[in-house]
């Protein structure tokens, strides 16, 4: 994969920089050496991610594309803390991304090989069931109730301000709409799902599958 007008050691020097600047404690060296141990593997598992999305171009990474380099830093801190199981260095990386892009995306979370962030800003995501083909706009959530985390099936879309709460499992192609709030409930798949404007779903087929909107296959 091409980083667009960046070699490989500037972006180690440029990640390592950024989490000097916002975290001046001295650490610079251990950040260095893990990042620069593990960001192979991050790359690899982003180059999937941007060539399947469409709006992308394929084996290009351009660390200025927020979008992008927000996805990068959550494979960087995913991959070192999977391979190490150490917290230090992926705990920074975490708060540069929710510094930067006002993600709230852990490095425990486990997120599919593929998936698409939209717009970053205002996203919150708990340790839920995730799988490919997910695509999350801003000021959305997916959290827990009473410790039970959602289960998403494959090729879920969530528009801006949506929710899926605690024990809802949505199936495969669910699609939901702007300012829905999904807590507890089982989702067919196949659906659009709307708000009635109390706390009633309105579900409605889909007409096409939006997902091939998003994604190649």
């Amino acid at each position: 994969m091409k980083i667009i007008n960046f070699s490989r050691a500037e972006l180690v020097e440029y990640t390592v920089g950024q989490i000097a600047a916002f975290f001046p404690d001295g650490k610079k060296a251990i950040v260095n050496d893990a990042i620069e141990r593990h960001i192979d593997e991050a790359l690899a598992r982003l180059v999937i991610c941007i060539n399947s999305v469409k709006t992308w171009e394929p084996d290009n990474f351009n660390y200025l594309h927020s979008s992008q380099y927000c996805t990068y830093l959550y494979f960087l801190a995913n991959t070192i803390w999977r391979n190490s199981k150490e917290t230090d260095v992926p705990t920074r990386i975490f708060l540069l991304n929710k510094l930067l892009n006002g993600i709230d995306l852990f490095y425990e979370i486990e997120m599919p090989d593929i998936f698409f962030i939209g717009h970053s800003t205002g996203i919150v995501l708990a340790k839920a069931k995730y799988s490919n083909y997910f695509v999350i706009y801003q000021n959305s959530t997916v959290g827990k109730n009473h410790g039970i985390a959602p289960d998403l099936g494959e090729g879920v879309i969530m528009y801006p301000n949506s929710s899926i709460i605690g024990r809802s499992k949505v199936g495969d192609h669910s699609v939901i709409a702007q300012g829905v709030g999904v807590m507890n409930k089982p989702i067919p798949g196949d659906c659009m799902v709307f708000s009635d404007g109390s706390r009633e779903l309105v579900l409605k087929p889909l007409k096409r599958k939006l997902i091939e909107d998003f994604f190649r296959f």
